[in-house]
């Protein structure tokens, strides 16, 4: 099955009438920083015939997937190996230091999802990897295997929101020190074994936030919206917009925390007039996050979880002209 067919581009119009005002001119330059299969990104080039796109991702088979995907736009689309958070050092070696639009459609991929030997999914057996880029790093069945108890117990709980990851680990632990995991189907079962009945009733599958925890892990991925969303922002011109889709409440906060601070008046209280400086410089363009309609999530359940925010560069602020 090709990226097309089995691909369905969450909240695709909504994130194209966000960006849209800032993409109409000729030479418009818009990033996807989170390709994928090229669902977002070539809406964006088609929609808008005079924009060029630069699209970033980890994954080397997600790139040639939305590299045949793409052929067609030609020059107008720039492909490139990278992790979101390396948007400054990509732009800046493509001599485009400011963009007027920016997508990040963040956490894993239908294609990741979808392919049974990446380990990401918990429905189906597969090595325990759920690196997006296999060529480096370190896999999911290393951080069970290798991790100190009480670092595994944060990680559930920071990165799954899991309420029984101390009862989780503990099986972890006996069970890797009999054999060391290596296939996502021994640690379904362990999950399954090692929660109350009364949490198995809720939520879905019970080993979905476990699995959620070890993805955020293998990939920084906590770490790496933490230094990709400011670093967006700081590369919009200004009337440049940015639409940012999250789908856990982690991500979201810290997508929630940068727009509210470049939103915010910095200026100590009381000064009769308000410099430059100290003004906003960004505006939001969504009231809190906005979330998929029904008719989206019956048509793509993937869609479910996603939040979505955006925000209009509207000044330049001092440090960014530094």
């Amino acid at each position: 099955m090709n990226g097309s067919t089995r691909h369905v581009p969450v909240m695709l119009q909504r994130c194209l009438d966000m960006l849209a005002p800032a993409l109409a001119e000729p030479g418009a330059v818009v990033v996807d920083c989170t390709l994928g299969l090229g669902g977002h990104s070539e809406a964006l080039l088609a929609t808008f015939p005079a924009a060029r796109l630069i699209a970033l991702d980890r994954d080397p088979s997600a790139l040639k997937l939305a590299g045949e995907r793409l052929a067609p736009y030609g020059e107008r689309a720039t492909l490139v190996h990278a992790v979101y958070d390396e948007l400054p050092e990509v732009l800046d070696r493509l001599g485009t230091p400011r963009v007027q639009g920016v997508l990040f459609d963040l956490g894993v991929s239908s294609m990741q999802l979808d392919e049974a030997d990446r380990g990401f999914a918990y429905a189906q057996d597969a090595p325990l990897d759920m690196r997006m880029d296999q060529t480096t790093g370190i896999s999911a069945a290393e951080v069970l295997n290798t991790y100190a108890p009480g670092e595994l117990v944060r990680i559930l709980r920071s990165y799954g929101e899991e309420k029984q990851a101390k009862r989780i680990v503990e099986a972890v632990v006996r069970e890797r020190a009999k054999e060391p995991f290596t296939n996502s189907a021994r640690l379904v079962e362990l999950i399954r074994d090692a929660l109350p009945q009364a949490a198995k009733r809720t939520g879905g599958n019970p080993a979905k936030r476990t699995f959620q925890a070890l993805r955020i892990e293998v990939n920084g991925e906590l770490q790496s919206v933490e230094r990709a969303v400011p670093a967006a922002v700081k590369a919009l011109a200004v009337g440049g917009r940015i639409a940012v889709l999250a789908y856990h409440s982690l991500e979201d906060r810290l997508v929630k925390q940068v727009f509210a601070a470049g939103a915010a008046n910095t200026a100590p209280p009381g000064l009769p007039v308000v410099p430059e400086r100290y003004q906003p410089r960004l505006k939001l363009l969504t009231r809190g996050a906005e979330l998929p309609t029904e008719e989206e999530v019956a048509e793509n359940r993937r869609a479910a979880p996603a939040r979505l925010r955006g925000a209009e560069r509207i000044r330049e602020h001092i440090e960014d002209t530094a």
